[in-house]
């Protein structure tokens, strides 16, 4: 693919303004659907879109080689993404204010460097210790809403889903580590394998429903936008960049946006603890990719 530094910026844009309104987007869902019936309709959209982006580019043939080669491997990455994964955010978005769910979700990438310690044998640096004391001073802020000392969570349950959500994500990250496959593939397998799983907890809890109007257009848009469009937009803008450093960078934009599209369209008073809190995991996270940078 020719590189563009324009282009890629115009793709990165679009995907960070995308994903600034899935926040917004799970709520707005679960107003009409389950957690689970949610991950259900949500993936099943996501994966019709996969499928069709790889019979549109060729590469739907090369799907059946890519699972034979590691079967075990993809059971593992189906179960966790998109269905543990989903099933465990959805629900914390369920019991959270979508400022506190979407701001604890964004420390993956602490829970990530974390975990790589005992799982890829890498030494936890001075650094990263760092960026971990940021971000989870920051996810301490917004979950007690400043009071820390008292540690008088609003959700204790919400808190903690929201927090195992991340740990869920950085553990599929983990085990993509050792995937070689080109990652649309890679994710319409998953999705393949995880679907089947969602249908059956679904049969076993009684839970299927044939979705509304309203409920159909959310699921669509959760299905779409956070799962399949989206990372779409986001594999072209990091093949065209020039300097991929500069684009990627341009995901911190993500979560301040996000907030703005909480207020405006659910009507949730943003608190200033939430906005300072956030502020620490982004300071976080941005010393840990600086330094990345650098190295």
């Amino acid at each position: 693919m020719v590189k563009n530094q324009k282009h890629a910026i115009l793709y990165a844009l679009s995907a960070v303004f995308l994903w600034s309104t899935v926040a917004t987007a799970f709520k707005l869902a679960l107003m009409q659907l389950t957690p689970l019936q949610l991950v259900f309709y949500a993936s099943a959209f996501s994966w019709l879109f996969l499928a069709i982006f790889l019979l549109v580019n060729g590469d739907y043939k090369h799907v059946k080689t890519a699972f034979l080669t590691k079967p075990l491997l993809y059971l593992k990455l189906g179960i966790l993404n998109p269905f543990l994964y989903y099933l465990i955010l959805f629900k914390a978005y369920d019991l959270l204010p979508a400022q506190q769910a979407q701001a604890l979700n964004y420390t993956w990438a602490i829970a990530l460097s974390l975990l790589a310690v005992p799982m890829l044998g890498q030494r936890l640096r001075k650094v990263d210790v760092a960026a971990l004391l940021f971000a989870y001073l920051g996810v301490l802020i917004i979950s007690t809403k400043g009071q820390f000392t008292e540690l008088n969570f609003e959700s204790p349950l919400g808190v903690g889903l929201a927090l195992l959500s991340t740990l869920l994500w950085a553990l599929y990250w983990i085990f993509s580590t050792k995937n070689t496959d080109k990652p649309v593939i890679s994710l319409f397998i998953c999705f393949s394998i995880g679907l089947p799983f969602i249908a059956l907890v679904l049969t076993w809890q009684n839970a299927w429903q044939i979705p509304t109007g309203k409920a159909w257009l959310a699921a669509a848009y959760v299905g779409l936008f956070e799962m399949g469009i989206t990372f779409v937009l986001w594999l072209m803008a990091m093949k065209k960049a020039e300097n991929t450093a500069s684009v990627s960078n341009l995901i911190f934009i993500s979560p301040f946006l996000s907030l703005i599209f909480i207020y405006t369209l659910l009507g949730e008073a943003i608190h200033s603890t939430t906005i300072i809190g956030l502020g620490f995991i982004v300071c976080g996270l941005a010393i840990q990719k600086l330094v990345k940078a650098k190295r």
